[in-house]
């Protein structure tokens, strides 16, 4: 069997080019013999024309067949036939080799190899033309001139079987060396896609070709470079998560050994302090739990017409005690009709407090942050704006990946796990909306969702 690509293409491309080469030549071939026979069959007319003629200026110039024999003798010598005048009712008028005489009824066949070929003359003395039969060999075309068109014929087609043969091997070379190029650049592909299957995630294919194997070779590289993305958020996850995890474990570790050494005493003071590290951990465990399953799209969601600035009110009123411990001032810009929506009241109520924690954890004493909704078309938009530290230019693409975090120390002094902006996104694409960021350093940031306006309303 073949396999190999440029092999197939090799054989489907010498296969055509046989057929098509073959045709040619049997077309050509057939239609210069059909020629060659016309013209021999129009050539070998010619001495019966010309023996006609002659008879006919005899009769014509003598006005009678007296001496006609010299006509046809003469005719005969030179053509090497035998050659019979008749009437037109069969009456012989002369016959070269004077088997018949004139007078006689001449019967066709009588004499072999003739065929009679009536003529009309013309003459002054007669008023209406006579009409006369020529009986001679049909086979009169001397091999001089046979053998001329049919030795070009075979010259042609001689010709044409080696120029043939010839095609077929400069084809075929050419094929060869086309299908190697062609078949080349899927096979760069098959090695780096082998070479990625083992894991070797930073291949990449570098072609030259134009057209569909360049977008081929595009769309490889895109998806390696998707997977060595995804593999490096893997490790980047699984390294955050250990780090995550080991700071409360620690401290949960060390509290108990100090007690079981007696340097600590299980006082009500360090079984708060183990309280709020073991919530810690069961707060990250239920976000890592959570997000899995928004990313696998197996979350529970009940889609519900809801009276969206109700939800935003009750959102924000939780935070309304923080906000003013922290001496933070809290502004609502809502409008006086705003649309229901149809959402899960729980999900985007968790959304709007994962961004007002942020926007808190980042806005200093005296700060503003800013809640606001808007319509554009079938959706609305809710916003959180804040007057904090904002956030590089640098770390706006990655703000909601997994674990990120602007401050670089991985400090908790935020309280927060890495994963609540990430679950936000989750969240808000669960009911098909987007969410956006806008930041200027030291300015504040500006967090914005969309939700789809409830259906009844379009």
């Amino acid at each position: 069997m073949i396999h190999s690509l440029w092999l197939r293409l090799l054989v489907a491309f010498a296969l055509v080019i046989v057929v098509t080469i073959g045709t040619v030549y049997a077309f050509v071939s057939s239609g210069i013999r059909g020629e060659i026979e016309r013209y021999e069959e129009i050539m070998g007319q010619i001495p019966i024309l010309e023996t006609q003629e002659a008879l006919a200026g005899h009769y014509q110039k003598r006005g009678s067949w007296d001496d006609v024999q010299l006509v046809t003798g003469n005719r005969s010598a030179e053509l090497g036939t035998r050659i019979i005048l008749t009437t037109f009712a069969g009456v012989v008028i002369d016959d070269s080799e004077k088997e018949f005489s004139a007078g006689q009824q001449y019967q066709p066949g009588s004499a072999d190899d003739l065929q009679g070929n009536y003529f009309v003359v013309f003459s002054e003395d007669w008023e209406e033309p006579i009409t006369l039969t020529l009986y001679m060999d049909p086979r009169l075309l001397p091999d001089d001139i046979a053998g001329s068109p049919r030795a070009f014929a075979e010259a042609i087609n001689r010709f044409l079987l080696l120029g043939g043969l010839l095609a077929v091997g400069i084809a075929l070379l050419l094929t060869f060396i086309l299908s190697r190029r062609m078949s080349s650049p899927i096979g760069v592909l098959a090695t780096a896609a082998r070479r990625l299957g083992t894991g070797q995630l930073s291949q990449r294919v570098r072609l030259k070709e134009k057209g569909e194997v360049q977008e081929l070779a595009q769309a490889f590289n895109a998806m390696a470079a998707d997977l060595e993305h995804a593999e490096q958020l893997r490790r980047n996850l699984v390294a955050d998560v250990a780090h995550e995890l080991r700071t409360p474990l620690s401290n949960i570790q060390g509290y108990l050994e100090a007690i079981r050494d007696g340097v600590m005493e299980p006082d009500a003071a360090t079984i708060r302090s183990l309280n709020e590290e073991a919530s810690l951990l069961a707060r990250l465990v239920e976000e890592l739990q959570e997000l899995s399953l928004a990313e696998a799209g197996e979350l529970k969601m009940v889609f519900q017409t809801e009276d969206l600035v109700n939800l935003i009110e009750q959102t924000v009123a939780s935070w309304q005690p923080q906000l003013t411990a922290k001496g933070m001032a809290l502004s609502l810009d809502l409008p006086d009709e705003l649309p229901p929506v149809k959402v899960d009241w729980q999900r985007i109520s968790q959304v709007l407090h994962k961004l007002l924690e942020n926007a808190i954890s980042h806005t200093g004493r005296g700060g503003t942050i800013t809640v606001s909704a808007v319509r554009q078309g079938g959706w609305v938009e809710v916003s959180v704006a804040d007057t904090g530290e904002g956030i590089p230019d640098a770390d706006l693409p990655n703000i909601f990946e997994r674990f990120y975090r602007v401050d670089r120390s991985r400090a908790r002094a935020t309280g927060g796990s890495g994963l609540g902006l990430t679950i936000a996104r989750r969240l808000v694409e669960a009911h098909g909306g987007k969410i956006d960021v806008e930041s200027k350093l030291g300015k504040g940031s500006r967090f914005s969702f969309t939700v789809p306006v409830s259906q009844r309303l379009l």
